[in-house]
């Protein structure tokens, strides 16, 4: 069963954001309520991940015989909340060098376990435009 990587998404920020409002018995100092409620935290225990699932995970072509042509290095989520793009580093020797890409998410399938991004190749990936993250990127954040 093939399915896009922007599908998964906003279940998972929906997961995420409906555990939010939910209040939990830990509080500190001033009354702040911290955390979820015990069925909130079983539920989200068996959801599921970004970071196991995609972070670092290879990503092939649709090739006869799938090649590697980037791994998965961050997600980028837009202002309104959802995600919208994959940074791929599609370096020529994979962690020993970086050339992030910015590719959509749309263009992306998952299939048996694997990301997969129809049409790729490794040299394709070199001559995209290399991503570079604001200067002020972590500051963006309020």
């Amino acid at each position: 069963m093939t399915k896009t990587i922007r599908s998964l998404f906003p279940a998972v920020l929906l997961a995420a954001s409906a555990a939010l409002p939910l209040a939990a018995t830990a509080q500190v100092a001033g009354g702040t309520v911290l955390g979820v409620t015990e069925t909130v935290h079983a539920s989200v225990a068996n959801g599921w991940s970004v970071k196991k699932a995609i972070l670092g995970k290879d990503v092939y072509n649709n090739d006869a015989k799938p090649e590697v042509v980037g791994k998965v290095d961050d997600i980028i989520i837009n202002p309104k909340g959802s995600v919208s793009y994959a940074i791929v580093n599609a370096s020529k020797f994979l962690g020993l060098s970086s050339h992030d890409v910015l590719i959509p998410v749309e263009q992306f399938t998952i299939e048996n376990n694997r990301i997969t991004l129809p049409g790729a190749t490794k040299d394709a990936l070199r001559q995209l435009p290399q991503f570079k993250y604001a200067d002020n990127a972590s500051k963006i954040v309020k």
